[in-house]
């Protein structure tokens, strides 16, 4: 056991892609079950990871977010958002935020957002006299707001593996990730004065607003679309990322005229390359964890956790502990698939709910996307924008405190997650 441990941790810190990371690791834990002989698992076992009905959302919802990218929607939900908040001082920075809610319910993929409002805000607040590290952190900080607000290819995959409902999460997240943008707001206002950020201009007027919202409102349905039909129980998560797809062909191809029918084999090479990383990942995470079960590692860590305390507010707390180191060194799609469930029945085990858990740990592996040295939202802003990563992680650690700290109201306050989900009767 050791060694295969030894040898995931060596291959990881070499910088080894973490898929094959996973695949090599667990391939010699079977090994050193049954010898070759057990090698016959490896295959049966990573199909076998892949072989549930409600991935196939994560590629629909993926190029659902594509197809909204191409059509222009990021320029008119940044536009009506700046109609609401552009006025006050760090206007544009406000503004980012407010498009960066609206469009989470759309995608719900951080790295997406990040590319999407890297290529767009940051230069237009850097000509409007924002520094670059500034406009990229509140960027970060907002994408990562895209897969706690529904929907998001965390939690179908932690439902799916957790045999939680997937709709319950997708409420659960509602109120965490709107209280995010708010409180990540509040400090873009603390801020104004101290770093001298750029005023907008007028208070726009009434039917300066209605104009905005009229130009954005079939991009605002579309998370009504699906949010209320999975919330709602009349369609599965599956279907409704089939109709985000159709929604978005729709908007793109007839209504606005931005995407032609020669972009759509190009968004879907794009899905398929993403798709096939993420799936990846999981297909080889899943050889590891069935070694970690016949090796009883599961019970081993949630024995080590309860032997140190049986207090359930630290034992959340060395959760989140855990969870939030590991995010700043590995993909959080390998995390949540090994360390998901183990995590997850841990924390029922002490009483919490399992979608209060399950936000509580897809929360805390969003964060990882923002942490150095691996946080893959920092490393699309860096590329995009040419600005040094040390130079980004140093403007946004106002932003890690302040999402850190929903973190943790997530974690002590069942009411925040449960709220949604029980009016909803989910």
């Amino acid at each position: 056991m050791i060694w295969v441990l030894a040898t995931f941790f060596v291959l990881l810190a070499i910088g080894v892609p973490i898929g094959y990371v996973l695949g090599i690791a667990g391939v010699l834990g079977i090994m050193q079950i049954g010898g070759s002989e057990m090698l016959a698992m490896a295959p049966q076992r990573y199909f076998a990871g892949l072989d549930l009905f409600t991935f196939l959302a994560m590629p629909l919802f993926i190029f659902a977010g594509e197809l909204m990218n191409r059509a222009g929607i990021t320029d008119r939900l940044a536009k009506f958002a700046d109609s609401l908040v552009g006025h006050l001082r760090g206007g544009m920075a406000q503004s980012c935020m407010v498009s960066s809610v609206l469009f989470a319910g759309i995608t719900g993929a951080a790295v997406a957002e990040a590319a999407a409002f890297g290529s767009t805000m940051v230069p237009a607040m850097e000509k409007n006299g924002y520094r670059k590290p500034f406009a990229c952190g509140v960027v970060i900080a907002g994408s990562i707001i895209g897969p706690t607000i529904p929907p998001s290819n965390l939690m179908v995959i932690y439902g799916s593996m957790m045999g939680v409902s997937i709709a319950g999460l997708f409420a659960a997240g509602i109120l965490p990730g709107l209280i995010m943008g708010l409180v990540v707001m509040v400090v873009i206002a603390a801020l104004g004065r101290r770093l001298n950020l750029p005023k907008g201009g007028e208070r726009p007027s009434l039917l300066g607003i209605l104009t905005a919202l009229r130009a954005s409102l079939a991009a605002l349905v579309m998370p009504v679309i699906i949010l209320g039909g999975i919330i709602g129980g009349f369609v599965t998560p599956t279907e409704g990322a089939a109709i985000a797809v159709f929604y978005a062909l729709l908007l793109g191809l007839f209504v606005f005229r931005t995407v032609r029918l020669g972009d759509i084999e190009e968004m879907l090479v794009r899905t398929a390359r993403v798709t096939g990383v993420v799936f990846l990942i999981i297909a080889a995470a899943s050889i590891l964890s069935w070694w970690m079960t016949y090796m009883k590692l599961p019970q081993l860590i949630t024995g080590l956790f309860l032997g140190l305390t049986s207090d359930p507010s630290m034992i959340i707390l060395m959760i989140l502990a855990l969870l939030l180191v590991l995010g700043m060194f590995m993909d959080i799609n390998a995390i949540l698939i090994i360390l998901g469930p183990i995590l997850g029945a841990l924390a029922m085990s002490i009483g919490m709910d399992p979608v209060q858990a399950g936000i509580m740990i897809v929360l805390a592996l969003n964060i990882g996307l923002m942490t150095p040295p691996v946080g893959a939202s920092l490393f699309v802003l860096s590329s995009i924008t040419g600005a040094r990563i040390e130079q980004i992680t140093a403007a946004m650690w106002p932003f890690v405190i302040t999402e850190v700290a929903v973190l943790f109201l997530v974690a002590y306050w069942p009411r925040l997650t449960l709220t949604m989900p029980r009016l909803m009767g989910l």
